[in-house]
């Protein structure tokens, strides 16, 4: 089988072009012919082996946003009727990112030579996650495929907006204290040093803060503060390297928790992330068991990865998911009591939608809650450092007569 570049025009008069995998070119024009199009013969020209150019260049991560306009976009095309490989075609063409373009043309390819689609997706594992494969394969089975990208799609959605909203959340104090050390930076090397050399020449007796100023001033440019950026640098790489162990992430990710502020959002975050992960799968047709492991591998947590693991175990062995949920202690009473109700109702997926926008309104009540806290936070921490750093500055004039006279 060989791949072939085409061009076709459809019954509207449209132009499309696209790549197809067929014996020969009389094969590439009786497709194209029997899917309602008229063929261009010089257009269609050979490629090369089917899938091995699109998967060599297009086996990368694409961006969040691009993956979530393909799937609603596919929905839509497939609820609409239009042939799978034809919408496949028409979405590389439209796709601006070159790398996703041969990505899609390689999904096509292998679809072409006779794969499913969710079995053509797995073979780009770095653009379609296993939450995603296993999503489309549930929808095959049942045929929902449709129904399946659009509850992808509103899933991708609600997912990117929460973190959007993080990171909204944490761009001006990150900034703000940014700017705070470049200017505290920036009077220590180049003010501080002018005070140093008035008040050597005045050969008086320093105030004590003066003289630890002085002293910062003289460690930040001497080789004492390479060794410091030195020791700064060598401590991130240590913490990284026992963080890429598995005791060393889970005990990381243990810490994280425990911050003040922080480690609650990141628990509600995971909570969230959850319950809205494994809602979607079950949702659409996926299995508990299956659900419990992809939900585990896109935790985020490690801590959490091991409660939703021994849960699954326990699932396997013929209990209840609430019950080891709750035996872990890293799921609120509350979560763990609505999952129960949900598994004896029978209507577990709509309860782990509720908790999911749940928290996912805790979190973003907690972070705006946090912004307004930070605003005036930053504003005394500038406050205290370059205020103190002036007042150390000036305590030596302020008594200036005293020191002339001695």
């Amino acid at each position: 089988m060989t791949a072939f570049t085409y061009a076709a025009r459809s019954r509207d008069g449209k132009t499309q072009k696209g790549t197809l995998t067929a014996e020969s070119r009389q094969a590439v024009i009786q497709t194209l012919q029997a899917r309602g199009l008229t063929p261009d013969p010089a257009s269609i020209k050979e490629k090369g082996k089917a899938g091995a150019p699109a998967v060599a260049k297009g086996n990368k991560r694409v961006k969040q946003q691009d993956l979530l306009l393909f799937t609603r976009q596919m929905a839509t095309m497939v609820n609409a009727g239009l042939p799978l490989l034809q919408s496949l075609d028409i979405l590389a063409e439209q796709a601006d990112d070159a790398n996703f373009a041969a990505v899609i043309r390689g999904i096509a390819q292998n679809v072409e030579g006779g794969e499913t689609f969710s079995e053509a997706l797995r073979k780009f594992p770095k653009a379609y996650p296993d939450l995603y494969v296993s999503m489309v394969r549930a929808g095959e089975a049942g045929g929902d495929l449709d129904g399946v990208l659009l509850q992808l799609a509103d899933y991708l959605e609600s997912t990117a907006e929460l973190k959007r909203k993080i990171k909204s959340a944490m761009t001006y104090p990150t900034v703000a204290f940014g700017l705070i050390l470049l200017m505290a930076a920036g009077l220590i090397l180049f003010v501080v040093p002018r005070f140093a050399a008035i008040f050597t020449e005045l050969g008086a007796e320093l105030p004590a803060p003066t003289k630890f100023l002085i002293l910062i001033s003289n460690t930040a440019q001497s080789w004492r503060a390479l060794v410091v950026v030195a020791a700064m640098i060598g401590t991130v790489m240590l913490v990284r390297a026992y963080g890429a162990t598995e005791t060393g992430r889970y005990n990381l990710d243990a810490l994280k928790l425990r911050l003040p502020i922080f480690g609650r959002i990141l628990r509600k975050v995971a909570v969230s992330r959850f319950t809205r992960t494994l809602s979607t799968l079950t949702r659409s047709g996926v299995a508990i068991l299956q659900a419990m492991e992809i939900v585990e591998r896109t935790a985020g947590n490690e801590v959490f990865a091991k409660a939703i693991r021994e849960a699954g175990d326990s699932v396997r062995n013929g209990e209840t998911l609430a019950d080891p949920l709750a035996r872990s202690g890293e799921f609120p009473p509350m979560v763990t009591r609505m999952i129960g109700v949900g598994e004896k109702t029978g209507a577990l997926e709509v309860m782990l939608e509720k908790i999911s926008d749940f928290y996912d309104s805790e979190v973003k009540a907690m972070v705006e809650g946090m912004t307004s806290l930070i605003e005036p936070l930053l504003i005394a921490f500038m406050g205290t450092i370059v205020g103190g750093i002036v007042i150390a500055l000036f305590m030596p004039i302020m008594n200036l007569s005293s020191i002339v006279n001695q």
